[in-house]
């Protein structure tokens, strides 16, 4: 799940991290009240969940509150990135002295989270990381030990920052570090963190995203803190139909689970995948092995024939879908029998000959016997874990090209 800047602001004030005076506006008029409130020069910034917000004019300064009204009545109004604004943030223009980067993210390779931190705020640390690389300072922490201070204080030290610089950005580092693990987030940095000149640290833009698993857990803070609906998702993208049906499908029987994505996903050979998490593994090995996946997709928990069946037929009905892929895994407790069962089913249903429709069948898991007998009634080739996942990847990418 991902946050609004001003849902981020708030997360970042919960864990003591000091910001600047500011105020979430739906209407020119709350607008106008939020920045008499600040007395003094805005900046007036539209709460898109995209990108490039300056450059689209999403984001303007104001002397006066009736001048902050203004621009709030034109950014209200203002499309960045196919993205409607969910209201304006209207801050105080700070005085700012230096910028600052500070960020945890979720390093894969090391299956732990990395803190990160630069003297050069303000732009996007991917930039400074391969223009700058000595102003990045790195360090990982623990997935269960506290954060200490000392640790955040190396990371900083590493850009080269001394002094009192380096005394008072040290906790922030640490508080940020320990909301990263508390509130199961994968993203949580601070861009800028800005040094006042009064000597002072506020965060001035956050960003924040969460593990999607976690949303249940961390029920108190987006219900009750952030007062986020249960029904607000967050999509980064408008869920295609396709998408949509399975959703649907999936909803319509609490037996297992199915999933169907196809975002950026335009390729001929359709997939329906149980291999235990291993989803994303296949997807990639079918394109490694030069294949072109029409969708992504993940079926588990012993689902219904029927649940089976549908995300088969939609896969099935993608435009220029030529055959499907159907692969197991022996990590995945799902019968293989019941797969068996809802493709086929699928394919009859839509006039299909399964044998010729199916490219491949890799059939490791529970009741994978009677799965055989099903596949071998209908002509369908497959495999047994004598076969890699990789190896029925590839082999599914030659038959879909003939």
């Amino acid at each position: 799940m991902r946050f609004y800047e001003y849902e981020a602001r708030k997360i970042v004030e919960l864990a003591g991290i000091p910001v600047t005076e500011y105020g979430f506006c739906r209407t020119p008029e709350e607008a106008r009240a939020a920045a008499e409130k600040i007395d003094g020069p805005t900046v007036v910034k539209s709460q898109v969940l995209t990108g490039g917000r300056m450059k689209a004019g999403g984001v303007q300064f104001a002397d006066t509150p009736d001048e902050a009204a203004t621009h709030a009545e034109t950014i209200l109004g203002l499309e960045i990135n196919g993205h409607m604004p969910r209201g304006v943030l209207v801050d105080p223009k700070a005085e700012v002295k230096q910028e600052y980067y500070a960020g945890v993210v979720w390093d894969g390779t090391a299956k732990k989270p990395l803190m990160l931190f630069s003297d050069m705020g303000g732009i996007d640390i991917e930039q400074v990381a391969e223009e700058h690389p000595d102003h990045v300072g790195r360090g990982h922490i623990s997935n269960l030990d506290p954060v200490f201070d000392f640790q955040a204080k190396q990371v900083i030290a590493r850009t080269g920052v001394t002094g009192s610089q380096l005394t008072r950005a040290t906790p922030i580092l640490a508080r940020l570090a320990e909301l990263f693990r508390e509130k199961d987030m994968l993203l949580a940095e601070i861009n800028p963190l800005a040094e006042l000149t009064d000597g002072r640290f506020v965060a001035l833009d956050a960003h924040m995203e969460m593990e999607g698993e976690a949303v249940g857990r961390q029920a108190k803070l987006l219900r009750e803190e952030l007062e986020i609906a249960e029904d607000d998702t967050r999509e980064s993208y408008e869920p295609s139909d396709f998408e949509r049906r399975v959703k649907e499908i999936d909803a319509s029987d609490h037996r297992g689970v199915i999933q169907g994505k196809d975002h950026n996903f335009d390729g001929n050979l359709g997939l329906v995948i149980g291999a235990g998490g291993g989803s994303l593994t296949l997807t990639d090995a079918v394109r490694s092995q030069g294949g072109k996946p029409a969708n992504y997709s993940e079926i588990g928990g012993n689902p219904s024939v029927a649940k089976a069946c549908g995300l088969a037929r939609e896969v099935l009905q993608k435009d220029g879908v030529e055959k499907i892929a159907v692969m197991m895994s022996i990590v995945s407790n799902t019968r293989v029998d019941i797969v068996a069962r809802g493709v086929i089913k699928a394919c009859l249903e839509l006039g299909l000959d399964p044998s010729e429709t199916i490219a491949v069948f890799r059939i490791p898991g529970a009741w994978e016997e009677e799965g055989a007998k099903i596949l071998d009634y209908y002509g369908v080739e497959y495999y047994d874990r004598s076969v890699s996942l990789w190896d029925a990847a590839g082999r599914a990418v030659e038959k879909v090209q003939g």
